[in-house]
Parts: structure tokens; sequence; C-alpha cells
């Protein structure tokens, strides 16, 4: 039984089709990427997930469990949680109680609460800054943040929505390790949305292009990466940015 399963799912805005017919399935323990260039429907796929946003037409699957029409709550006690685009954390606050927030979509008491938060925060090196507001963090900081508040929701599958994005060598380096960290310690399952071809390449097991809502290939991030049409859509005809995908 496939973890997670999309069948022909479709959002249109009006007169808009944002996503059109995508079909995936998503093997437990697996790390999954989705690329494609901007605007191709990636973040909204996401939001579809976990009723973001409404599905027009198709159907989710989570564990054999329709989801289509559940709320969002009641999809993140399932055990789907997601890191956000942008990231915005309660900046007044500290990092732990932050954590701390997320964790209460599981946890019924201060404490447990309390415990989870302690817990998530070491395991995404924020040990140091616990204490501190979560508006003073720098952007590595509160990526991680976001990810630290993604992991106290407890869940199963893990939707990491451009994680990297805006950091430098050595901040990527160890957003990947993190990452690695999740599935192989926690052994949670993870889709990725990642523009950073070194990310997305060197983490996937296998990759789902798409371009204007629509699917173009899937495979191994060697076979997506040699599929002409992704090369087009996704980095353009120049030969200068094809080697983006060997970064």
């Amino acid at each position: 039984m496939s973890f997670l399963v999309l069948e022909n799912l479709t959002k249109a805005f009006g007169g808009l089709v944002a996503v059109n017919k995508v079909s995936l399935e998503v093997k437990e323990g697996e790390i999954f990427g989705l690329i494609g260039p901007n605007g191709s429907g990636k973040t909204t796929i996401f939001n579809l997930i976990n009723q973001y946003y409404s599905v027009t037409s198709g159907k989710i699957y989570f564990r054999g469990i329709e989801i289509t029409s559940k709320k969002t709550f009641e999809i993140a006690r399932l055990g789907i949680g997601r890191t956000f685009q942008k990231v915005r954390p309660l900046k007044r606050l500290t990092v732990e109680e932050n954590v701390m927030a997320a964790a209460f979509a599981r946890e019924t008491s201060f404490e447990g609460a309390r415990k989870v938060a302690s817990e998530v925060i070491d395991f995404c090196n924020l040990t140091e800054v616990k204490y501190f507001r979560a508006g003073s963090l720098p952007i590595a900081g509160r990526k991680r943040l976001e990810i630290a508040k993604a992991l106290a929701t407890r869940p199963s599958l893990l939707l990491l929505d451009e994680t990297a994005a805006g950091l430098n060598p050595s901040e990527l380096d160890e957003a990947i390790e993190i990452i690695k960290k999740i599935r192989s310690q926690l052994g949670i399952t993870i889709i990725i949305v990642e523009h950073i071809m070194k990310v997305i390449m060197n983490i996937s097991d296998r990759i789902h292009a798409i371009a204007f809502g629509s699917t173009i290939t899937e495979g191994s991030p060697k076979e997506v990466a040699a599929h002409p049409t992704v090369i087009e859509a996704y980095l353009g005809t120049d030969e200068t940015l094809q080697g983006g995908f060997n970064a």
C-alpha cells in the first residue's frame, strides 16, 4: 500500500488551472522531490494535501484513507506536517515557545508540549538559541525553527517547502544533514519542494517534475536531470545553466 497517493489532482482558481490532473505515489520512508519552475503548482499541491486549499477534482489518500475533504487540523492529527515557503514565526515569542505552540497540535499538557519542544530543538541544532526571541534569528535559524515547528506536530509525513532558500553554502550543508537525519533517525517520510539542485539531487530517492501545473516526468534524480523537457522548463536551454543539475 502506498503511503500517499494523489489521483488526478486538480485545482482551478476561476479560469486558471494551477494544478492539472497530477497523479503520484509516495512510498513510506522515502524522500520524494517535487520540482518545477516558479508558478508551476508545487506549493499549490502542498496546500491541497493539507487542505489549505480545497480540491477542485481528484482524490488524495494517506495510508489508505481518503483525506480529500478532511479539515486541516484533522490532516495534521493523522500525521502530515509541513513547513511554509514564507517563514513567519511568532516573533515576540522565544524559539521554545514557538515550538511548544506547534506541539499543542497533538499534546494536551504544558509539560508534554515543553518536552516535545526540547527534543525537537536539540534535534534541529537550536539549543543555543532556545530562549531567544524568534524575531531575532537570522534566516538560517528561522528556517530550522520552521522545521522544528513542523516536527513538533509529530508527523509521519513531512512536506518541506523550500527550506534551503536563502542559505549560504555552509548553512545549506547543515540543512541537507538535518533533512537526512529526519528520515534516518526519525523514520519520517519526506516530500520536498526545492529550487536548489544541490539539495534536491543529493537527497531525493525519486523526483516528480511539473510545469504549468502538469506532470513532465518522474524517476530517479539522474533520470529526471537528463530529461530534455525538464532541462528546458526548469533551467532553460542555455548549456551553462544545465550544469546546475550537477551542483
